[in-house]
């Protein structure tokens, strides 16, 4: 099973000294001008959104760092493996090839942010409070996919519930503006939500706000209005995974279910759990900015630690 596939893109375009993801492509093509590596599906490769299916990708690839490996091994290897093999090939001190992926990722990010599309593409973990009334004071897990459609800010979203009653699926136009995030999102049936979130900040490891709907399960639809947090993942989450987290479940814990471990976990428990609960002191329903941005400092910097 490949895995590392964006880590391992990184390293391959600091050893051969690729800036933009067409120059890589352009390098592929040049070990095999028929390569299935191709700059659309790249994007996703780089954004840990995806992974190259065919094995004459990875056939390709070892080809290009002239490996003695087979392309099956660059799909399967570890990331301490598959770095200290091309630093052996290519006399490349690992300090240096880090601190080359390093500059890479941050060239790419530099990209990102003057497209804000590929900075909020991919796939994220979302937990809010339930909707129905038969599952009042527990949380839900959904699944969002962000991808970049045409246009200059022609970004798509698909919203996922596994509901005891089957998959919720919903889908629809999101819109990166400069006060926030908004999506209107639709189901084959009547179901409707609408996210309100804050602005996307760099580097785009969590997404906030609020989730407006009715009631998909209960005896009868009721307007309703939960905060959301949508963390962002590496890999997808299992087509699995979903639905009501237990009474006594732990985010922290759920989350590092799905590769993203955080440190102190109970400790970020108590600060998740307080966001999606909140108060309210008679007026509008409003999430303070301080609240919010205090957890976007923990998968901020969890997220850069694991970038290189």
């Amino acid at each position: 099973m490949a895995q590392h596939i964006a880590q391992k893109l990184r390293l391959t375009a600091a050893v051969l000294g690729t800036v933009t993801r067409k120059d890589l492509a352009a390098a592929f093509r040049g070990v095999n001008p028929k390569t299935a590596f191709d700059l659309g599906r790249a994007d996703k490769w780089l954004q840990g959104r995806s992974q190259p299916r065919e094995l004459s990708v990875y056939d390709d690839w070892t080809k290009l760092l002239k490996l003695e490996q087979p392309g099956a091994w660059i799909a399967e290897s570890d990331l301490p493996g598959f770095t200290a093999a091309i630093c052996a090939r290519h006399g490349i001190d690992r300090a240096e090839l880090e601190r080359r992926a390093n500059a890479h990722f941050e060239t790419a990010a530099g990209h990102e942010e003057r497209s804000p599309g590929l900075a909020l593409a991919g796939t994220y973990a979302c937990y809010s409070s339930a909707l129905s009334p038969y599952y009042r004071g527990q949380l839900i897990r959904g699944s969002l996919s962000i991808d970049v459609g045409p246009g200059a800010n022609g970004l798509t979203a698909a919203y996922r519930e596994a509901l005891p009653t089957g998959q919720l699926l919903l889908g629809g136009q999101m819109t990166s503006a400069k006060r926030g995030l908004y999506a209107h999102l639709k189901a084959s049936g009547e179901a409707q939500f609408f996210l309100c979130l804050f602005p996307h900040s760099r580097p785009g490891s969590v997404l906030g706000g609020y989730l407006c709907g009715t009631t998909i399960i209960g005896p009868e639809p009721q307007p309703s209005l939960t905060r959301i947090l949508m963390v962002r993942l590496r890999n997808p989450a299992p087509q699995a995974w979903g639905g009501y987290l237990p009474p006594d479940g732990s985010i922290a814990a759920d989350l590092a279910s799905l590769g993203l471990s955080v440190e102190q976990t109970e400790a970020v428990d108590r600060q998740l759990a307080q966001f999606l609960v909140g108060d309210s002191d008679g007026g509008a329903s409003q999430i303070p900015p301080a609240e919010f941005r205090a957890i976007v400092d923990v998968f901020d910097r969890h997220w850069l630690s694991h970038s290189a």
